[in-house]
């Protein structure tokens, strides 16, 4: 492995990375060191990966740190500051691997190549080093590598900007990979939410966000990785400047009505993505301005409490998203997640992806060609990416190729479809119009060029298609057919001069050259054979010629495979060249793939699940008629053991006098009550995105805000307990829910004392019928709320049905009027495993307090029952047996005929009770 120290040199100066210091560089310093300390400086927040050769090396802390996260090796070699300089290095081949492992460790990487060829190098010196320069710098929220990427996955590099108190926050955001590229305006009460729903990889913010402990609180509870950068960077003019000079126009109002926060945001971004690309600019979308309100507002715990995207694990297997995905590309995936992500909250817009929801499924011939088309569509917006950035190679250029030739396949089975179809709803038409655009030159010119087998990186050339190239199939004949070829001249010389033993041979000194026996060399040399064949060497047993068209065919044999090459890496850019001045058309395309793949997905769903469209308008209604959980019950479908999925209804419709728009639900632990809540979330959340719906019929006002809170857990780093927690969420509720808003509530004010808890869940249920007026689900194990119905008009209460046989309890899974009298939490405990003394002193306990009505209940128990230490020591009484049980005993049902069978059938009759058995 080579080593920067190499040279006289036995240490080097102190590496410094103070911003705006220039370097400490030793004069005895190596060249090579020298010229990586340099670079360094100006990285000091990044791992440098210095190429030599076929590694990237790091050095001093970077290594360290590099080695600690990668576990390979940590070497020294060298001195600093009389220290051994620790170095490790990955392979070229396979850095992305450890690149991806950095990223996700939390790390930026500075990838510094050399730009120089070393031949170049040698001509300024002996000691000249290879110029090196950092092409990019990899962060979390610029990633653009398949093997760096989640395919099925949206990567967002989000910024937040803030220009005055009373503007609130231009919140922009740009999926790299893809072009995406939008902005927003955001209130300090709705950042959290918005952040929550695009997940950013990497989020941008000026480092004086960090001074407002609240603010950089709530950053850092729901993003991982944030980058401070200067506020100037932020500066709203300058980002104006850059907007309008990336748009190339001299205003900016024919984009959009921007806020100046949302114009700092913006151009905070470009910059950043600017100076991470060194320079180069990937493909961004035209930025698309998303009105405030557009999207139902869910908070980081309700999207988390529904599970929506992952589950409480953090695994994507049983979440919402992976029980209704259906899509066949990584684009309709992302697709598909940003709906489930940002359900909509104008109706009309509902309706028309509803439409074409309908439509597809109605088509099922149709629906099934559209998809087996789409399989074979590659991801044309990250390809157009790479090769926009100088990362692309042939095999994106195919992908466009593919994904053009898709699109134009899908375009016209679209216009082929059935005339029982037909109109198609708008949301169709719209996208086989950016389907049917696509640039067909452009397509049939990739088609022509690329060759069928294609390498990763177009310096491995051979992927130009034979005949595209009359230059380079000549030099690839001569490359490859040498032989051949001077095999030919030999036989047409042998045929002009009449020597049959003339020769064409190689060597080293003179290259190719035509070689006879004397006897034949003064024919040769004589006219006018000579004014042909030139005399080159004269040996003691033979005579070497050649010719001009000998030297050069010789020349061009020696030079073709260097051409090769050349002519493909210079159509490659011509090709690169020609797809990005169609960048607008195949990221149009590209967006109706990933749209089309999404919708046709969610009629396969609904066909395949019996999902119902539902009514969506701007009413305050919200009737569910036979709704069902969609994960649980597909969970339930795979266990071949397990009881079908129990549906249920729910009416929450907030307008009228007699509506009940806040539920009370009580029963038991076990019977359903958190998946009867959280079913009707799920439910109006798939309304909303444009998908069908588990239930049998749903009308649903739209809801501009979800509120969830199901479960909670201790937030340790934080400081505060499950109790608390608890309270802090439910006080976002009640603080920001508002008639249209949907809210779930499960057992608020359990993790305190029970007359506390008591207390605060009674106030809950009045603040929300009287002052939020949310339709809402309020689930409690306090059945004394129960008696609110008589005091509040639009509170209704209901209960999960339950049966009792013989001391055990069966969960009915159906939700009815009325309120539950027991909360069953012994019977509950028992079949969770409880010791049978526990369940049997419980029990004696419950019956105590059940008579008691005195305050001081624990005296009571303390002075009239046994202690638990006896009661542990006795075993619970034996059960009774029944009259039937006894007749039983002692029975062989081998032994009786079949009279004594039916007799013993009578006696047992006559012996069971008379409640109808």
């Amino acid at each position: 492995m080579p080593s920067p120290l190499d040279g006289d040199a036995a240490e080097v100066g102190e590496y410094a990375a103070e911003s705006g210091a220039a370097p400490a560089i030793p004069a005895d310093a190596t060249p090579m060191m020298a010229q990586y300390l340099e670079i360094k400086h100006a990285y000091p927040d990044a791992l440098l990966f210095y190429r030599m050769g076929d590694f990237y090396e790091m050095f001093f802390d970077d290594a360290v740190k590099a080695a600690e996260a990668l576990d390979i090796a940590l070497t020294r070699r060298g001195k600093h500051l009389g220290e051994d300089i620790r170095m490790c290095g990955v392979p070229v081949h396979s850095h992305e691997s450890y690149l991806e492992r950095l990223i996700r460790a939390g790390f930026k990487v500075a990838v510094c190549e050399q730009t120089e060829d070393p031949a170049e190098a040698k001509k300024r010196g002996s000691k000249s080093v290879v110029r090196r320069e950092v092409v990019r710098l990899v962060t979390p929220g610029t990633l653009t590598e398949d093997t760096l990427l989640d395919a099925r996955a949206h990567n967002y590099l989000a910024a937040l900007a803030r220009t005055g108190a009373d503007q609130g926050f231009g919140l922009a955001w740009a999926d790299v990979s893809t072009g995406e590229f939008e902005v927003t305006n955001v209130s300090e009460a709705t950042l959290g939410a918005e952040l929550a729903r695009l997940d950013p990889g990497e989020l941008l913010v000026a480092d004086s966000f960090f001074r407002d402990e609240m603010l950089s609180g709530l950053i850092a509870q729901h993003v991982g990785s944030v980058t401070a950068l200067p506020g100037a960077r932020f500066d709203s003019g300058a980002g104006e400047r850059r907007l309008k000079s990336r748009l190339g126009v001299g205003a900016l109002d024919g984009f959009g009505s921007f806020t100046r926060p949302e114009i700092a945001a913006m151009g905070a971004l470009l910059d950043y993505v600017e100076l991470t690309q060194v320079g180069r600019m990937p493909a961004l979308q035209t930025p698309r301005r998303v009105a405030t309100g557009s999207a139902m507002a869910i908070d980081a715990a309700t999207r988390a409490n529904l599970e929506l995207m992952k589950t409480l694990k953090g695994e994507t297997r049983g979440s919402l998203f992976s029980t209704i995905d259906r899509t066949v590309t990584g684009a309709g995936a992302r697709e598909l997640g940003a709906r489930l992500a940002a359900p909509l909250t104008d109706p009309h817009a509902i309706n028309e992806r509803l439409d074409a929801v309908e439509c597809f499924g109605e088509a099922r011939d149709l629906r099934g060609r559209l998809r087996a088309e789409l399989r074979a569509a590659p991801d044309m917006a990250r390809a157009l990416t790479r090769l926009s950035l100088g990362r692309g190679g042939p095999r994106d250029l195919a992908a466009i190729r593919d994904g053009l030739g898709a699109a134009h396949e899908l375009a016209r089975l679209i216009d082929q479809a059935p005339p029982s179809l037909m109109p198609l709803p708008r949301e169709i038409t719209d996208t086989a119009d950016a389907l049917r655009s696509v640039a067909a030159a452009l397509r049939d010119r990739l088609a022509a060029m690329l060759a069928q087998d294609l390498p990763l990186i177009a310096r491995d050339g051979g992927f130009i298609a034979a005949g595209a190239s009359a230059p380079l199939d000549e030099l690839r004949m001569l490359r490859d057919e040498s032989r051949r070829l001077i095999a030919g001249l030999q036989s047409k010389y042998a045929d002009e001069t009449g020597v049959s033993v003339l020769k064409v041979r190689h060597n080293n000194v003179l290259g190719y050259y035509i070689e006879v026996g004397p006897k034949h060399a003064e024919r040769m040399m004589a006219a006018p054979l000579s004014q042909n064949y030139i005399h080159r060497q004269t040996l003691a047993n033979a005579v070497r010629f050649t010719t001009g068209e000998l030297a050069d065919l010789a020349s061009r044999i020696a030079e073709a495979a260097g051409r090769v090459l050349e002519i493909e890496l210079g159509l490659f850019d011509e090709l690169v060249a020609a797809t990005l001045e169609k960048a607008d058309v195949i990221s149009r395309a590209a967006s109706a793939l990933g749209a089309l793949d999404a919708t046709v997905a969610l009629a396969e769903l609904a066909v395949e699940r019996r999902y119902a469209r539902p009514r969506v308008d701007d009413s305050l209604a919200f009737r569910i008629r036979g709704g069902r959980h969609p994960v649980v019950e597909a969970a339930l479908e795979r266990e071949t053991s397990a009881a079908p999925f129990v549906p249920n209804d729910c009416d929450l419709t907030g307008e009228g006098e007699e509506a009940h728009r806040l539920w009370l639900l009580t029963g038991p632990n076990m019977a359903g009550k958190s998946t009867f809540l959280r079913q009707n979330a799920l439910i109006a959340i798939l309304a909303q995105m444009g998908s069908f719906v588990p239930a049998e019929d749903a009308h649903i006002g739209t809801v501009d805000r979800l509120f969830s809170r199901v479960g909670a857990a201790d937030d340790l780093a934080r400081g505060r307990s499950t109790f608390m927690v608890e309270m802090v969420e439910t006080a976002a509720i009640l603080n920001q829910a508002g008639p249209r808003a949907l809210v779930i509530l499960d057992e608020i004010g359990r993790g305190t004392a029970t007359f506390d808890g008591l207390s605060i869940a009674w106030a809950a249920v009045e603040h929300l019928h009287e002052v939020n007026r949310s339709r809402a689900l309020f689930a409690t194990h306090y059945h004394e709320l129960t008696a609110l119905a008589e005091k509040l008009p639009h509170l209704a209460n209901a209960t999960m049905k339950v049966k009792e046989w013989e001391g055990d309890v069966v969960f009915l899974h159906e939700v009815g009027p009325g309120a539950a009298d027991r909360s069953y939490g012994i019977q509950v405990a028992k079949l969770a495993g409880l010791p049978a003394a526990v369940i049997h002193r419980a029990r004696e306990v419950l019956t105590a307090l059940e008579k008691d009505g005195s305050s001081d209940r624990a005296h009571v128990l303390i002075d009239d029952l046994p202690l638990f230490s006896a009661v542990a020591r006795s075993a619970p009484p034996a059960p009774q047996k029944s009259a039937v049980e006894e007749a039983l005993n002692g029975v062989s049902p081998d032994e009786l005929t079949p009279r004594e069978a039916l007799d013993l059938l009578y006696r047992l009759k006559a012996l069971m009770p008379s409640a109808g058995v």
